[in-house]
């Protein structure tokens, strides 16, 4: 029972960030039936542009508390992230609306490689450990199962903005134009819906949310580099593709879904190393607080978990192939 509990919390933290990021791929494929494959490096990119201006901020204001510290990375890193949305839409996928799908696809993959190259370029290819403003000492509220503060914030920040996001998009002016666009963008604009606006706003909140994630994802496991996005990149996807694409509610739920189901599988059919026994070079600053403290993490083989993530995937298209909510998103005519 122990091992069930502890691999449910690890898959909801891990679903929540796959959650975040799904929402993001389900908005633009909703609005413009286009999958932005560079959307999980939006994600990398939010991360370390938070390292480095956290960084910044603790050497030039080092008696600035923790929280200060991180909010200040995390609102430069959505502000640098929702640009760059910005400047993808604008200039990655506007003329190609009307091209064959493989056009804006192909794009979509290049704008990924190059994104990840320039952040090689300014980063450079190690690891960096991402400093731990929020105390990682693992919390026992049951015997044998452990969570820590860093991951139950993750929990609650990513509740408060799923439920924002959907609240955003079904009661306000600018969520009736999202969707009137979504249904059909051409007559969408001749009520008077500045469709190119609508279609821009969504990759700006798209990639705010991913500049979120991306802070979470490196706050979780102390690490941040160039490649960090490909993973939950894909991931996510996977999850809004399980969820029903263009659907929220369906990103949310499969980003869950994903999450217990890697976790759960994992914990019962993979093999675990102790990480606390590896050298302390090859620890991270919060793995390294983590086991002074006493506490133990576990890697579970990444292997398992992608097979057992993409089994269930195949398993549910083949037999419901709009995913677990079906997709609301009508043909466009």
């Amino acid at each position: 029972m122990e091992t069930l509990l502890q691999q449910i919390i690890n898959g909801l933290v891990v679903g929540s960030v796959y959650a975040l990021v799904a929402l993001g791929y389900t908005m633009v494929y909703g609005i413009l039936g286009l999958i932005n494959f560079a959307h999980g490096d939006v994600l990398m990119v939010g991360a370390l542009v938070a390292l480095q201006v956290v960084v910044f901020v603790q050497k030039t204001w080092p008696a600035l508390g923790a929280i200060p510290v991180l909010l200040i990375g995390l609102s430069v890193a959505m502000i640098v992230c929702m640009a760059m949305g910005y400047i993808i839409e604008r200039t990655a996928y506007r003329r190609l609306r009307n091209a064959p799908r493989l056009a804006p696809l192909i794009t979509a993959i290049g704008m990924s490689f190059l994104l990840q190259t320039l952040a090689m370029i300014i980063w450079g290819r190690n690891y960096h450990s991402f400093p731990q403003l929020i105390s990682t000492t693992p919390l026992q509220p049951v015997d044998g199962v452990f969570i820590t503060p860093v991951q139950i914030i993750i929990l609650i920040s990513s509740a408060f903005l799923m439920l924002a996001l959907t609240l955003l998009v079904n009661k306000t002016r600018l969520g009736r134009a999202m969707r009137a666009t979504a249904e059909n963008h051409r007559v969408a604009s001749l009520m008077g819906v500045d469709t190119n606006k609508i279609i821009s706003t969504t990759f700006i909140i798209g990639s705010g949310l991913a500049a979120i994630a991306g802070v979470m994802y490196a706050s979780n496991y102390g690490v941040a580099h160039y490649a960090m996005g490909f993973a939950p990149g894909i991931k996510a996807f996977t999850a809004a593709v399980l969820g029903g694409i263009g659907n929220l509610g369906g990103a949310m739920v499969g980003g869950l879904v994903l999450g217990l189901v890697e976790s759960i599988g994992a914990g019962y059919l993979g093999s675990a190393t102790d990480l606390c026994h590896l050298p302390l070079w090859a620890q991270s600053i919060s793995l390294q607080e983590t086991c002074a403290n006493g506490g133990h993490f576990e890697l579970l083989s990444s292997n398992y978990q992608d097979i057992f993530a993409f089994v269930i995937l195949g398993i549910v298209l083949i037999f419901r192939p709009t995913g677990l909510l079906g997709e609301r998103v009508s043909d466009r005519a």
